[in-house]
């Protein structure tokens, strides 16, 4: 299941979850967004359990997009114990995002 997360919850929801979290930023009007979304939610069926998989739609939150530098989207940010710790900029294939989710279990 993907959660919808937005700058009131992203700290709670993300920062204080104990598994590994990844947040795909992306936005309605964006044509490599809408392309990478099945796939951000075949990663969340395959991973249930073991990672929390987020998205935040920038359009209506600029607070954490902001703190996290997203300049560009679709942006997938990757979190373990509550830190950042790789990113991935623009649309890619599902086994590059399954191989740097791999590296955060």
């Amino acid at each position: 299941m993907v959660v919808e997360i937005n700058d009131a919850n992203f700290k709670e929801v993300v920062l204080g979850e104990s598994k590994p979290v990844i947040v795909d930023f992306w936005a309605e009007w964006c044509g490599p967004c809408r392309s990478i979304a099945p796939l951000v939610h075949e990663l969340s069926d395959e991973y249930d359990g073991r990672v929390l998989v987020c998205k935040m739609d920038i359009d209506s939150n600029s607070d954490v997009p902001t703190e996290y530098g997203i300049r560009s989207i679709p942006t997938i940010l990757f979190f373990k114990d509550g830190k950042m710790v790789d990113r991935i900029v623009g649309a890619v294939p599902k086994t590059i995002i399954a191989s740097k989710l791999q590296s955060i279990i």
